[in-house]
């Protein structure tokens, strides 16, 4: 996978680990001017949430939202699907905009053949667990897989508080991935503050989803930095 190594290569090149800010909890009337709040920033990735009201129990935003948040954003888009059946959507995600696609693991009936199309469509596949799920489930598909993303909260709404049991899902994960000689990158969500971040970097993790410590900060150019180039 050609894209890949080339994206992994920039990653590296870019920062020990990267910060994804979550536009869910964004000021939506001033939508435009928190993208470009975090295009001036050191934020690596812009990240989105789709939620259908089904899969989870809330509602976001749909292709014509993305497609303006593309328009404007300078950060490659970080697209998080919780719907059911994702893939009857993948060619609209891409042509919306999304850079990387996120799929769940529990919404897949044939979760190798939707990482395949995902990356046929040039899209960077990553997989999503939820809190309650083994990521030893992710084995068989870890070397397709750019990114896994492990759910730190249980998904739905921001601003929820951090699973502590979070820590050794992430460890095992990291061993799985060294084990399988992959160069699969561990991102998170959920509960994600400064306090946290050092232990988080030591499990692993390698991107991180930060929703109200940024968007909630006095200056979230600065939290950004602070996340960035943590103490």
């Amino acid at each position: 996978m050609f894209h890949k190594t080339l994206f992994l290569q920039e990653s590296k090149r870019m920062s020990r680990h990267l910060i994804a800010p979550s536009i869910l909890t964004a000021d939506f009337l001033h939508l435009e001017d928190e993208v470009r709040m975090v295009n001036s920033s050191e934020a690596d990735l812009l990240h989105l949430d789709i939620m259908d009201g089904v899969y989870v129990p809330n509602l976001t935003f749909g292709f014509p939202v993305i497609r303006q948040i593309k328009s404007v954003s300078e950060k490659p888009l970080d697209v998080h699907l919780m719907i059911v059946n994702p893939d009857r959507y993948l060619d609209e995600y891409r042509d919306a905009g999304a850079d990387w696609l996120t799929v769940h693991y529990e919404t897949c009936k044939h979760l190798h053949r939707t990482i395949q199309k995902i990356s046929e469509l040039g899209m960077k596949p990553a997989v999503s667990v939820n809190p309650h799920t083994d990521v030893a489930l992710l084995e068989p598909v870890l070397g397709d897989l750019n990114m896994v993303l492990v759910m730190t909260v249980n998904p739905g709404f921001g601003g929820q508080k951090f699973i502590e049991a979070s820590y050794a899902k992430i460890r095992k994960l990291k061993q799985m991935i060294k084990d399988a000689g992959a160069d699969t990158l561990i991102e998170v969500d959920g509960g994600i503050t400064e306090d946290n971040l050092g232990k988080l970097i030591t499990a692993g993790v390698d991107v991180f989803v930060v929703g109200n410590t940024v968007f909630s900060a006095p200056d979230p150019v600065q939290m950004i930095s602070n996340l960035k180039h943590p103490h």
